[in-house]
């Protein structure tokens, strides 16, 4: 009852219908609540579903670009910085080729000088045998350096060998070695990197190293060749002062010995400044003129009458005014008497052309030597002559035996010495003789 009366008094839900009409066809089809729902919810879905596929259609184009948009910019500044790192390295590079260039061009001066040294070297073994000839002469004046050139001068060149070798290690071997280093001049070697000393900076002591080494043995040849050519022009001029002391004035030697004077003059052409040439050989040039002109000295003393006929015996008379041994009064004794006794031989005191050989009055036996340059030696009371006129002698050669022919009172040697013509002292000769004997022997 409770039922009926709450269906009879309750208010009624209406139904929707849905009527379909085709043709004499009609259908209904009541719509339930359940069935509004599922259609709503359906619709809702579908709805949601197309707004996101929308939402997404229209956004993906946004997302797509902007990631595109970032991959660029990235690609751009890794493009940007692979473009900076390969302009470093092509700076690095060139720097490293430029340094090495300039390593090589310092390694080529430093050759190219060692080779002029070395050649200076080789010049001075020409010189050697003459430096030697008056080293031994004057030793208070000569210093211990310049007795052995060549060793010196050897020693220098190692020095600089060592250090030109040492400079193209730098240079190569130990950049060679380091296949990490792009750069010569700036990639630091284990050395570098502890004490804080590039390669290059390496290279350019190592470079002032070998630059000082080679220097100082230039200087040190200098020195030496100055000395040298000191040296010799001292022994010209001490040979020529004491030769000078004894009566005879010595040719002039021509300072210019390398100038040709019999060449003919120029006859034109166009004005060009003298070249200065090199120090070294000015140096060279004047220590060769010193030794040429050292050389005519000594070639010139050698030619006087300096040794003693008889170097054995004493001298009984002297040079000058005396009393005769025949007349008892004062006469010129134009030279000096050697006590020998007969058979005693006789040697030339210098090499000559012998010019008169035979009996010469109050000479007895006589020989006359010339020995140039106005220079001439008699040797009288000979008993026997050894050489004819015209034959050339050599000094020390025997060309005669003493003995006491002519106007003499017993065997003894009459030995004179001529200038033009006219008696000098023998003895002045003799005492230049003892004085020059470490300067002409060699």
């Amino acid at each position: 009852m409770s039922a009926g009366s709450e269906n009879v008094f309750a208010k009624r839900r209406q139904c929707h219908v849905l009527i379909l009409a085709s043709g004499d066809r009609v259908r209904h089809m009541t719509v339930r609540p359940w069935m509004a729902a599922l259609i709503t919810c359906f619709a809702g879905v579908f709805g949601t579903g197309y707004l996101a596929a929308t939402t997404y259609l229209v956004l993906r184009d946004d997302l797509i670009g902007g990631t595109i948009a970032r991959q660029a910019r990235m690609q751009h500044e890794y493009e940007d910085r692979i473009t900076a790192l390969r302009a470093q390295v092509d700076r690095v590079t060139s720097r490293q080729l430029l340094d090495q260039q300039i390593v090589e061009e310092k390694v080529e001066k430093l050759l190219q000088r060692q080779l002029e040294l070395t050649s200076r070297s080789a010049k001075f073994g020409e010189f050697s045998e003459a430096g030697d000839a008056f080293s031994d002469t004057g030793k208070d004046d000569v210093s211990p350096g310049t007795g052995s050139l060549g060793d010196d001068n050897q020693a220098g060149t190692e020095t600089g060998v060592k250090a030109i070798e040492a400079m193209m290690g730098i240079a190569g071997n130990d950049i060679d070695r380091s296949p990490h280093s792009a750069a010569l001049g700036y990639a630091p070697t284990s050395a570098g990197s502890s004490g804080g000393e590039s390669a290059s900076d390496r290279a350019d002591r190592v470079f002032s190293s070998a630059t000082l080494s080679l220097k100082g043995l230039e200087l040190e040849q200098m020195a030496q060749m100055k000395h040298m050519t000191d040296t010799a022009l001292r022994t010209s001029e001490t040979i020529r002062a004491i030769v000078e002391d004894a009566g005879f004035t010595m040719p002039v030697v021509e300072e210019a010995l390398n100038v040709d004077r019999s060449a003919e003059p120029g006859i034109g052409g166009p004005f060009i400044e003298p070249q200065n040439g090199d120090g070294f050989d000015r140096s060279l040039l004047d220590l060769d003129t010193a030794l040429v002109k050292l050389e005519r000295t000594r070639e010139a003393a050698k030619r006087l009458p300096l040794a003693s006929p008889a170097p054995a015996a004493d001298v009984t008379s002297s040079f000058g005014n005396r009393v005769d041994p025949f007349l008892g009064r004062l006469a010129l004794h134009a030279g000096i008497d050697f006590r020998t006794a007969t058979g005693t031989r006789v040697r030339a005191t210098a090499g000559g052309i012998v010019t008169a050989v035979g009996s010469a009055g109050g000479y007895g036996n006589m020989i006359e030597i010339d020995h140039g340059n106005g220079v001439s030696t008699r040797y009288a009371h000979l008993s026997t002559i050894l050489v004819d006129v015209g034959e050339e002698v050599k000094a020390d050669a025997v060309i005669a035996k003493s003995g006491s022919t002519g106007r003499s009172t017993g065997p003894h040697l009459h030995y004179e010495v001529r200038l033009n013509g006219r008696p000098v002292d023998p003895a002045r000769f003799l005492r230049a003789g003892t004085e020059l004997s470490g300067f002409l022997d060699r």
